[in-house]
């Protein structure tokens, strides 16, 4: 990746000394070599990275995070990636780095709004980025594809065919942008709704109904929605509706008695948005400013991310029904940064920002960050974004073998763009070659490690059931 401090001379190397880099990279790491997983003698223990990681988290939120992560052996994968990223540091790697996502599973990837109002499709989770090597997304991702197809309960082919295609179309994918001028691969974006056209003849009937909904369902999954769905009229006025522990509003985080506390707390937010203002471009700045701050909520958010702080704003416009929400989410330090080392950013909520500008096509116009000393006398950063913009995630658990097929495809040409905007396209292109061995190497690897998921899945459940964290299972 190049440098971005001012003080350092740039190298532009030639196309041909770009694809010398990555034919030397074989060298050092054969790509048959990535096929290669078996766990360490001195791993580190899954229970102990995950609890290490929760020392920080509200522990009033910590056993729904165990709720999650424990359903299936899939849920476990989406929560874990600080398990992954250990055993991935453990391992030689190629040395061609990108602007890794750090979390590049399956369910990382869906829709969302663009600035012109248009669904695209991409990576749409960023609070793991960091610098890093581009195997190591390619294998979360492969690996998050057996995992899945097991639970749907596929057949060997089918499981084979869905992680082959993802790795398959990266490869093919980053071979087309080691081609194309610069300008054109940051131009290059999927159009859900085109996609859509191209592909619905490969689904079943339902499928296609199931994303008809789905689409119309994500187009207005907006500020309104949110509106409706999480706000009610409290003396006159629109506050945020608590439905804990998912939403709890400001006003409830406190009981009657410590009405100080909640008045400090509210002060304390309503001054983070104030200074997460200076972060936006001015225009931006302007439009934020058009908007007055009205009430604050805690919201629960995601799987591994259950835990840390996380706060929505709901701020109102020209008049009562014009509203904008703010998500305020703390952004820790990547599980990327103990074994690719830090981002270059001081501000976590900032390496988020940037490393989701670097990585999507286009990105939420309000993204912004923040470090702030909390009201307990910590120091934590956030970064910024709209709540609800057209928010689109597709229905694993439903899909055919043939959808998921196609969806690998797609998530493997857009993780192949975001590392071509960040990386080196040509030198990871010559690496990979034309052939099918960093393929079928890939293959391997995911299933040996959808298996390691499923150890590390048992032990986990086994520890959290011996020390009385684990969730009691709901009918």
């Amino acid at each position: 990746m190049s440098s971005t401090h001012a003080n350092t001379p740039l190298v532009h190397l030639d196309p041909d000394q770009r694809a010398a880099i990555g034919r030397a990279a074989r060298a050092t790491v054969r790509r048959s070599s990535h096929a290669e997983w078996a766990a360490p003698a001195q791993r580190r223990d899954p229970h102990g990275l995950l609890a290490e990681q929760e020392q920080s988290r509200v522990d009033e939120l910590v056993p729904l995070r165990h709720e999650r992560m424990l359903v299936s052996p899939f849920t476990f994968y989406r929560g874990a990636a600080v398990i992954m990223a250990a055993d991935l540091g453990s391992q030689p790697d190629s040395g061609l780095r990108v602007q890794a996502c750090g979390d590049a599973h399956l369910s990382n990837f869906g829709g969302f709004a663009s600035p012109e109002r248009a669904l695209q499709f991409d990576i749409n989770d960023f609070d793991e980025t960091n610098p890093g090597p581009f195997e190591w997304d390619v294998k979360r991702l492969a690996t998050s594809f057996e995992i899945a197809a097991r639970s749907l309960g596929f057949t060997d082919k089918q499981k084979r065919a869905a992680v082959t295609n993802s790795v398959r179309a990266y490869r093919e994918a980053m071979a087309g942008f080691a081609g194309m001028t610069n300008l054109d691969v940051w131009y290059a974006h999927l159009d859900v709704e085109k996609l859509f056209s191209e592909y619905r003849s490969q689904a079943t009937p339902d499928e296609v109904k199931r994303f008809e909904k789905n689409l119309s369902k994500a187009q207005s999954k907006d500020n309104m929605k949110a509106f409706a769905k999480l706000t009610e009229v409290v003396d006159g006025e629109h506050r945020i509706r608590s439905d804990p522990p998912l939403v709890t509003s400001l006003r409830d985080l406190f009981d009657a008695t410590d009405a100080d506390a909640a008045e400090d707390l509210r002060t304390w937010l309503a001054d983070r948005v104030r200074v997460y203002r200076r972060s936006l471009q001015p225009d931006r700045r302007h439009l934020l400013e058009s908007y007055r701050l009205v009430d604050f909520g805690r919201k629960v958010v995601g799987v591994g991310s259950v835990g840390t702080r996380c706060w929505i704003a709901l701020m109102l416009g020209r008049d009562d029904v014009d509203p904008l929400f703010l998500q305020i989410k703390e952004a820790e330090a990547s599980v990327l940064e103990p074994y690719a080392g830090r981002s270059g950013f001081a501000n976590h909520g900032q390496r988020v920002v940037e490393g989701q500008r670097m990585l999507q096509t286009t990105s939420d116009i309000m993204l912004g960050w923040i470090r702030t000393e909390g009201v307990d006398g910590v120091e934590r950063d956030y970064y910024v974004r709209q709540l609800w913009d057209w928010k689109f995630s597709a229905d694993i658990d439903s899909m055919s073998a043939a959808t998921l097929d196609i969806y690998a495809k797609l998530c493997g040409w857009t993780l192949a763009r975001g590392h071509a905007r960040s990386g080196d396209r040509i030198a990871i292109a010559a690496y990979l070659g034309s052939g099918e061995a960093f393929d079928k190497a890939i293959g391997e690897f995911a299933v040996t490690y959808a298996d390691q998921n499923e150890r590390d899945y048992a032990a986990v459940t086994k520890a959290l059931k011996d020390t009385g964290d684990a969730p009691a299972v709901r009918s």
